[in-house]
């Protein structure tokens, strides 16, 4: 065992760490307050389940098109800054959205908040990433899992104000008050310096924090093989993306229309997805540790491909619910291996693997919406759900280039 494992971090570092957690949190609740209300949206505006799914892919063409900027502006202003001031613009376009009078703007303005946001996913796992070398260990799975702590409270949230009949303009406009302040509040306490600082850890030693407490940085590759590999990342980062999206974006269609579940119960079914991720993210850094990447990304794939199927096959709202759980607590690891399998790959300036990754893997929120619309509308939005045992395969064909534990 090294010494940078041993090493106690610094009070300034345990309060970035905070901090961080804090851009996380804020992160997954803003979006995740608009996401039940969008059967009322699509209620109110008219609309089949064609054009919703056009409608609300905009989020992820507003990511795609702003994404590869992301990594220029972390390095012009910092990713601390650049995270919070993305989070105050997603959450005036996801106020804009629930505000929208009119398809077009309704996916003018999720197209601004996807773009925000794919600003500030780059810029607070840039940040988390430069805390977790301070600490010399893996704690990127407890980033995202604060994220899914988040997504809880706001679709919970969202749940709330829906039972109680609160309108969405007040509703969505104290969801983006507060998260806007604790977001300032977190802005002070992050790491100072430049994005290349890589603290004590880094000094002491290039270390991994990926598969175990600490092991070696990938030995130089050509840049054919980098090239393969970000490549089977994409597609892993992709898949978790596919699962997160269809809980997002149909969980409560499905529930509220096709099994016909009260609106409030509806929302239970992403709740229910990011709840499970949030556990499988919590244990997520032991796992990884004790078995590796590799293993508990194709395991958990695994569980995600049989629960949601076994859902799928046998519909109920109670199976429904626990289906999405299982997919949930399945692809809980995902993107944070993905990220930061692709932050340390070699020949690349810094961040700029973790910014192809963040950007490309926005292409499953881009297709996925629009492509369960059309099968949705051709057969049943239950044929369409089938996305998620299929982001399952995917990951047990690519998941042999995640790293296996350290012998």
């Amino acid at each position: 065992m090294t010494v940078d494992v041993l090493r106690r971090p610094a009070p300034a570092d345990r309060r970035a760490r905070v901090a961080v957690a804090v851009l996380f949190f804020t992160n997954g609740a803003l979006f995740a307050n608009l996401l039940p209300r969008y059967p009322q949206i699509k209620a109110d505006l008219g609309i089949g389940n064609a054009a919703y799914g056009l409608a609300v892919a905009a989020f992820p063409a507003g990511a795609i098109t702003a994404g590869l900027a992301a990594g220029i502006l972390v390095r012009r202003f910092g990713s601390a800054r650049v995270a919070v001031g993305g989070t105050l613009l997603t959450g005036a376009g996801i106020l804009a959205a629930g505000l929208a009078d009119s398809v077009a703007v309704f996916a003018g303005a999720l197209f601004l908040a996807g773009a925000m946001d794919a600003f500030t996913d780059v810029a607070q796992n840039a940040h988390g990433l430069r805390v977790q070398r301070r600490y010399g260990r893996s704690i990127i799975n407890s980033f995202h899992a604060i994220w899914s702590i988040g997504a809880v409270t706001g679709g919970s949230m969202a749940a709330a104000a829906i039972a109680l009949g609160v309108p969405r303009g007040p509703h969505l406009l104290f969801s983006a008050v507060v998260f806007a302040v604790a977001a300032c509040v977190a802005l002070r306490y992050c790491l100072p310096g430049p994005e290349t600082d890589t603290g004590a850890a880094g000094e002491a030693g290039e270390t991994d924090a990926g598969d175990g407490a600490a092991s070696p940085k990938r030995a130089p590759a050509t840049g054919l093989r980098t090239g393969w590999v970000l490549a089977a990342l994409v597609l892993i980062a992709t898949a978790g993306t596919l699962v997160e999206d269809a809980g997002m974006s149909w969980a409560t269609l499905y529930l509220s229309d096709s099994l016909h579940a009260t609106a409030a119960l509806a929302a239970s079914g992403y709740v229910a997805l990011v709840g499970a991720q949030f556990v499988g993210r919590i244990v997520g850094d032991r796992l990884v540790d004790r078995f590796g990447q590799r293993t508990v990304a194709r395991s958990g794939a695994l569980i995600a491909a049989v629960g949601m199927g076994l859902a799928l096959a046998v519909p109920t709202v109670p199976g429904t619910v626990l289906g999405f759980a299982a997919a949930g607590f399945g692809v809980a690891t995902l993107v944070p291996a993905a990220m930061h399998e692709a932050d340390e790959l070699p020949g690349l300036k810094p961040g700029s693997g973790l910014t192809l990754v963040s950007w490309l893997m926005r292409l499953g929120f881009l297709l996925s919406p629009p492509a369960v619309g059309l099968v949705a509308d051709a057969t049943s939005l239950r044929v369409g759900l089938l996305v998620v045992p299929f982001a399952g395969l995917i990951v047990l064909v690519c998941g042999g280039v995640l790293r296996s534990r350290r012998g």
